[in-house]
C-alpha cells in the first residue's frame, strides 16, 4: 500500500448482489490527479495507473469511472453490458457507478447513462436541474437543486417513496434500497430492509450517507459514523471511526 498517499477521495466495487462472489476492489484518487487501486481485477478494473488529471471516481461492480479535469471521462473494467461505454460523454462533473450501468453529471445538470437498462435504471435523459447521482443495482436516484429526488429503475430500490422525500441535499443507492439526508441532517430510507439497512430513522446531525450492497453508513458532522445492516463480514464496525475530534456513535 506504498502508493497510498496524499490520497484525497476513496471508492469501493461492490460485491454482485444476486452472485456474491465476495470480489471486489478499492480506488483511491490523489491529490495531484492520479489514481490507485487495488484488489480483484479480473476484468481489468484496477488498471487505473496511466491516468492522470481526475477530479472524480467512482467504482461498480467490476468497473472504475474516473472524471478528468476536461470534462470527459475514463472507465476500465467489465464491457459485456456497456456500462463502460463513456467515451462520447462531454462536460461532465460528477460519475456514479452500478452494478451494470453508469451514470454522469453534466454541468448544465443534466444526465447521461450507459449500460444495461432492463430496469429502466438508464432512462435519465429527460432530468434538469440536477446537482447529485446515485447509482444502485438496478436503479438510478439524482437530487435536484431544490430538493427533489429523481428515480428511475426497479421499483425495489424504494423508488416510489424516496420520489416524495423533500429538502434533500444527497442521495444513496445500495443494491436494493435508497438513502436520503436532508438539510436538517436527518436520513431517510426505503426499499429493502431485510438486513436493517433502512433502520435509520433515529440518526441526526448526518451531513453524508453512503450505500453498500445491504448495510448503510451516516458520515455525522462531529466526524463520527454510524451503520445499520449486514455487517457478517464487519462491514459496519465502525465504532471506532472518527474524522475529527468529537465523541464516538
Amino acid at each position: 500500500m506504498s502508493d497510498w498517499r496524499n490520497v484525497v477521495a476513496v471508492a469501493t466495487g461492490n460485491v454482485h448482489v444476486a452472485r456474491n462472489t465476495g470480489r471486489s476492489h478499492t480506488v483511491g484518487l490523489r491529490a495531484d490527479g492520479t489514481a490507485v487501486a487495488t484488489g480483484w481485477n479480473g476484468d481489468g478494473q484496477c488498471d487505473v495507473a496511466s491516468w492522470n488529471t481526475v477530479v472524480t471516481i467512482a467504482a461498480g461492480w467490476r468497473r472504475t469511472l474516473g472524471v478528468l479535469a476536461d470534462g470527459t471521462v475514463n472507465a476500465v473494467g467489465r464491457r459485456s453490458e456497456g456500462a463502460c461505454e463513456v467515451g462520447q460523454w462531454r462536460d461532465i462533473t460528477d460519475v456514479a457507478a452500478g452494478d451494470w450501468h453508469s451514470v454522469g453529471l453534466h454541468d448544465d445538470g443534466t444526465v447521461v447513462a450507459s449500460g444495461n437498462n432492463r430496469r429502466g435504471q438508464c432512462d435519465v435523459a429527460h432530468w434538469r436541474h440536477v446537482r447529485g447521482i446515485a447509482a444502485g443495482y438496478l436503479h438510478t436516484t439524482a437530487v435536484t437543486h431544490d430538493g427533489v429526488v429523481l428515480t428511475t429503475g426497479d421499483v425495489r430500490g424504494g423508488l416510489a417513496e424516496a420520489a416524495h422525500w423533500q429538502d434533500i441535499l444527497a442521495t444513496a443507492a445500495g443494491s436494493r434500497h435508497t438513502l436520503g439526508v436532508d438539510a436538517r441532517g436527518r436520513v431517510w430510507a426505503a426499499g429493502d430492509n431485510s438486513q436493517g439497512q433502512c433502520d435509520v430513522s433515529s440518526w441526526c446531525d448526518v451531513v453524508a450517507v453512503a450505500a453498500g450492497a445491504e448495510h448503510s453508513l451516516g458520515l455525522r458532522s462531529d466526524g463520527t459514523v454510524l451503520s445499520t445492516g449486514r455487517s457478517i463480514d464487519g462491514q459496519c464496525s465502525v465504532e471506532e471511526w472518527q474524522l475529527g475530534n468529537g465523541g464516538t456513535a
